[in-house]
């Protein structure tokens, strides 16, 4: 820390005084001894024996003049005292210069940092100050990351309501006011406004679902629960649907079942979204590939498809709300944009993580759960590259 000018005079000085009070002190201490020793003979008789009996060195000199040492002695403590007043003063310039940065950061200037290189416990002050502004920083950024969430959510659900809406209420007023030329084509604007209706009850069926998967209060309906047989049978509830898109579907699991404690139907829920999202998004994909593996007190599952690769941009936001990879947000290839969120909120719910990765062959979606509900997972922060994404600094597999 950089002293001012005014400061260093203020330091001088306080160093000036010190030292003519001490030498005063000290003055006056030789002359109160020196005056008693003089009125007291009995004194000055022990003084003169303690002398000739102390010596000193190999050759025994004798100490005659008591007053060199008694002034060397009170010069070293004069030192001393004069040395923690100067470091007490400067601690308080120190604290004073703290001070002043805190104002100027509480003024708004919230990327200004204290760069004091101090010691001891004030520069932990610094050091606890400084990272106090770096969280109220972030709790802030977090703030204005959720009023942005906040706004994108009300924007986008108006869009996604308001549209089939408006078809709802031009093709039922074309009922309405009798605008159709046959009963061909009144059937037709009723189908029309069904389907409509059809996508909105879907948004607000999912929007309720989102809602409830992100109350953390919500008690899970935790069991033990045979996870190969559940894939087994999501497997095969979607063949059909696979077969329309000339898709195949299959488990992998190995040849031992794997027991976990979880929510058997929100569970369902999460691996229904992945397999519904493998179905519309996994663009020329021929196989659709359930695995399951059990690592130590985890297990891993993969939801792959070998459809059209995701962009590296768009692996870190899969899971936002409303995303789409397709910007054009069409009913014609997506839903809601709610499913990865729901399966996110769920999977983290249970103590676990999601996370995506892609590439040229393949695109999956991981999902590491606890065996024992009771023993959650440690959150990893996934970091995604141009091609895959990284565990810490492992490759996943």
């Amino acid at each position: 820390m950089k002293l001012t000018g005014r400061e260093k005079s203020e330091l001088f000085f306080e160093g000036v005084v010190t030292v003519i009070l001490l030498l005063l002190l000290n003055l006056s201490i030789v002359v109160l001894i020196n005056s008693t020793i003089a009125h007291n003979p009995g004194l000055q008789s022990g003084i003169f024996q303690i002398k000739r009996s102390i010596t000193i060195g190999p050759n025994n000199y004798q100490l005659w003049s008591y007053e060199n040492i008694f002034i060397g002695l009170m010069l070293i403590a004069d030192g001393f005292v004069l040395y923690w007043r100067l470091i007490r003063r400067y601690k308080q310039m120190q604290l004073r210069h703290i001070i002043s940065e805190l104002h100027y950061i509480a003024a708004g200037h919230f990327d200004h940092r204290i760069d004091f290189n101090l010691t001891g416990d004030t520069q932990r002050v610094v050091e606890s100050v400084n990272a106090l502004v770096d969280s109220a920083i972030h709790s802030m950024d977090e703030e204005r990351e959720i009023e942005r969430s906040k706004d994108a959510l009300i924007t986008n659900v108006s869009h996604d309501i308001r549209t089939p809406l408006t078809s709802i209420i031009g093709y039922l007023g074309l009922i309405e006011n009798k605008q159709y030329q046959s009963e061909e084509d009144l059937i037709k604007y009723a189908h029309i406004a069904y389907l409509k209706a059809t996508q909105m009850k879907s948004l607000v069926e999912d929007l309720f679902e989102y809602t409830k998967s992100r109350q953390t209060e919500t008690p899970l309906a935790i069991n033990r629960l045979n996870l190969t047989a559940m894939l087994e049978q999501l497997a095969a509830s979607f063949e059909l649907e696979a077969n329309k898109k000339h898709l195949k579907i299959e488990v992998e699991s190995g040849t031992q079942p794997i027991y976990i404690e979880a929510d058997a139907e929100k569970l369902g829920r999460v691996f229904s979204n992945l397999i519904t999202n493998a179905f519309k998004y996994g663009t020329g994909a021929k196989n659709v590939v359930l695995q399951a593996e059990q690592r130590g007190e985890e297990v891993v599952i993969h939801v792959t498809n070998d459809g059209q690769r995701i962009p590296a941009e768009s692996l870190g936001r899969l899971f936002e709300r409303f995303y789409r990879v397709e910007e054009s947000r069409s009913k014609a290839t997506g839903g809601s944009g709610l499913g990865l969120a729901i399966a996110q909120s769920i999977v983290d719910h249970h103590g676990g993580y999601i996370y995506a990765q892609s590439d040229d062959e393949q695109t999956s979606f991981v999902i590491h759960l606890p065996v024992k509900h009771d023993h959650p997972l440690t959150k990893k922060t996934i970091r995604y590259d141009k091609l895959t994404c990284f565990h810490r600094h492992n490759y996943l597999n």
